[in-house]
């Protein structure tokens, strides 16, 4: 599968990672001045870190679309996907939209990623995943009641519409391949829908009932307990008794077999409804213990309890050495480093990290070479600043 990605933040770019992570050739289409993920986050020696993750896997190479169109059309023509993220109109402006590119490659899957989608009223507005995430109802649910709304410290609205992008992506692959269409067809991707589709059974709770849910904090209002929970040493642990057996057996270690029994917790609402009543209890029990204890009576019960981990602390916990969940990987520029594996394992054609994030145009020669352009033609776009 050959993906050509001409997308930047965030979205767009990491559905060519996902791609790439499980075998498909990318190639990544920058600007001449960089990929603006080369420009975003940290450093190490003047070499962008967050670039070497959201990177890997593809092939660089450099060409101002907008002066070079039919460079991209090039590109286009044997390709399997095509993933982009500019505002609806621009590349039609610049004579490679849908209409064009499908006429070149008819077998083409065209992933369009914006903010708000090919279509309604907000169209052209700029949209980045913060929008996402104050727009699809995620931000008012989410904090303490009386503060403010809070936004997630990562790319949340991204990662997730990633996840629905590549989703697509296969379906549409498989239409076309699979069941023999022979056809491709363009992926309408709105940043601000698949978080939307993600809050549950929200739209019909108000249709039906009218209600509004509002913040509350690390508590649910479907069940309980459910919260974080601070140790004796100082350690955070989370906590979510959201099946009946699971509940009995918390309540059960927390406040002992009377309290458990009590007839207002037979039911998840009834939980709920004394919610603080349980908190007390269940983070009493908790706040009188160290961690390492917290978490070994809970296994021995079944209960359902976690330690609230930091980064350093992912990287000293067995489970994630065990399931090799972080990698290291040789960098050109850097050396070793660490980084997330490729998720989900699949058990006979797993995804692989296969290198970090080139350097800007490492592939060009490369590339343009299989495009069929000689020395004279590339220098040329090279002195005409294309690429």
């Amino acid at each position: 599968m050959r993906v050509i990605d001409i997308a930047t933040l965030l979205a767009g770019p990491l559905i060519a990672t996902h791609l790439g992570d499980f075998g498909a050739d990318v190639i990544k289409v920058e600007h001449p001045s960089g990929d603006a993920l080369r420009h975003t986050g940290f450093r190490k020696d003047g070499v962008p870190l967050w670039w070497k993750v959201g990177g890997r896997n593809k092939r660089s190479i450099t060409l101002d679309i907008k002066r070079g169109p039919d460079v991209l059309k090039k590109l286009v023509k044997d390709a399997d996907v095509l993933i982009e993220s500019f505002r609806p109109g621009t590349l039609e402006k610049w004579g490679v939209g849908w209409e064009e590119l499908s006429a070149i490659n008819p077998r083409l899957i065209m992933v369009r990623v914006t903010g708000f989608g090919q279509t309604g009223p907000y169209r052209n507005r700029p949209g980045f995943g913060t929008l996402a995430e104050a727009m699809s109802g995620f931000a008012h649910i989410t904090g303490e009641p009386q503060a403010s709304p809070t936004l997630p410290p990562f790319g949340l609205a991204d990662g997730v519409a990633a996840q629905y992008g590549a989703f697509a992506t296969m379906f549409a692959l498989y239409e076309r391949d699979a069941k023999g269409s022979g056809k491709g067809q363009f992926i309408d991707l709105a940043i601000y829908e698949p978080l939307f589709a993600l809050l549950g059974y929200q739209p019909t709770l108000y249709d039906q009932l009218g209600i509004v849910q509002g913040r509350t904090g690390n508590r649910s209002q479907n069940n309980a307990p459910r919260n974080t929970y601070k140790t004796r040493d100082g350690r955070w642990v989370a906590l979510s008794a959201s099946t009946p057996s699971i509940a009995d057996r918390v309540l059960r270690l927390a406040g002992g077999d009377a309290f458990a029994a009590d007839p207002r917790f037979a039911t998840a609402a009834g939980r709920v409804a004394a919610i603080d009543e349980i908190d007390r209890v269940v983070g009493g029990w908790i706040a009188a213990r160290d961690l390492t204890e917290v978490i070994r009576i809970f296994e021995e019960y079944e209960g359902a309890i976690a330690p609230v981990y930091d980064i350093a602390q992912i990287f000293e916990d067995p489970q994630y050495a065990e399931r090799s969940d972080i990698i290291a990987v040789n960098d050109t520029e850097l050396g070793s480093i660490k980084m997330q594996n490729v998720f989900p394992r699949l058990s006979r054609t797993p995804g692989k990290v296969r290198h970090t994030g080139p350097r800007v145009g490492e592939h060009n020669e490369e590339v343009y070479r299989e495009l069929g352009l000689d020395a004279d033609q590339i220098a040329l776009l090279h002195e005409g600043n294309i690429i």
